[in-house]
């Protein structure tokens, strides 16, 4: 059946009584915009334990306590990834309430054996119909149905705004950082991408699915908190850091980062979710809806390199080409 996030917790709250797991299945990109209301679910629920978890590991590593009350959220943005289909399989064998989300209509994915939210990829789309904001929104349903959550309104009203601080942002980005992302990249062939918080899935996607899928470009994603355990014994003159600093409580991780880099390296960006839009979002809430703005700035980056570098983001040398 053809639902949104709200009818479906409707529906899995009506046949199941109550949830007490929630696992969100994707693989790459489509992993990435669900890990938000992971994040979300963890921070804010007492009552129901939340996973994100690659398809295939799903499937080969099957988490125990999967069954008649749990929900599975799963995302394949084409529709057609293998590893996804066979984990919706096995949720709805262990007796799992199943919702998918896909831009495939009539693909693998959408298909009548589970419940479906198919959702048009266009750059005229709301961000209120698209897949990482109908995941935060099952997160909304489903802490108001069961245990109360006096944000759900702040949750709307922030979704809602998205749209115009995208377009606002976008124009920003464009005139304050592509030009000099590119141009660094060109003269650095190694970078390291931090972030924290919900936005943390952010800096993950961007480094493997930006720009080392799309780009070829060799890059490593560090989060904030972790880079003082390790990875900052690097930083020196001439290493390339992306800084995503987040709007909401993870906030204070990022700063920490950016003033040790400010005197251990000469080459850095910062990309602040709070200059670029989300100050106008309520703070309860903007934590869980920045990573959709930082992701369209992460489009505009790559755009950016790939003019440099004559590489367009379509590009792929393996991936739907080889047998893998």
């Amino acid at each position: 059946m053809r639902l949104n996030a709200k009818q479906a917790v409707a529906k899995a709250l009506a046949e199941k009584g109550h949830i007490d797991q929630i696992y969100w299945i994707g693989c790459g990109g489509s992993l990435i915009d669900l890990m938000p209301a992971n994040y979300m679910m963890v921070a804010e629920s007492a009552s129901v334990e939340s996973h994100a978890i690659t398809a295939r590991e799903f499937s080969v590593a099957t988490p125990k306590r999967l069954g008649a009350h749990s929900m599975v959220v799963a995302l394949s943005h084409s529709g057609g990834t293998p590893e996804v289909v066979e984990a919706l399989e096995l949720a709805c064998a262990r007796g799992a309430y199943v919702f998918a989300m896909t831009s495939g209509a009539g693909s693998a994915v959408d298909r009548d054996a589970w419940d479906t939210y198919v959702y048009e990829w266009a750059d005229s789309t709301p961000q209120r119909e698209l897949d990482a904001a109908q995941a935060i929104m099952v997160c909304a349903e489903l802490l108001r149905a069961q245990e109360g959550y006096d944000a759900y309104d702040a949750i709307y009203e922030g979704i809602d705004k998205l749209d115009g601080i995208i377009a606002a942002a976008r124009q920003k980005v464009n005139a304050e950082l592509c030009d000099r992302f590119a141009a660094l990249c060109k003269d650095h062939s190694f970078l390291y991408i931090l972030g924290s918080g919900a936005t943390f899935a952010q800096t993950y996607g961007f480094a493997i699915c930006s720009l080392q899928e799309m780009q070829w470009q060799n890059c490593a994603y560090i989060h904030s908190a972790e880079y003082f355990h390790g990875p900052f014994e690097c930083t020196e003159p001439g290493v390339f850091y992306f800084l995503q600093m987040s709007s909401g409580p993870s906030r204070v991780e990022d700063e920490r980062v950016l003033a040790f880099l400010k005197t251990h390296t000469d080459t850095y960006m910062v990309l602040d979710a709070q200059a670029y839009g989300m100050d106008q979002v309520d703070e309860r809430v903007r934590a869980y809806l920045e990573p959709i703005m930082v992701y369209y700035m992460n489009v505009e980056l790559r755009a950016a390199r790939g003019r440099v570098f004559d590489h367009d983001p379509s590009i792929r040398r393996y991936m739907g080409i080889e047998q893998y």
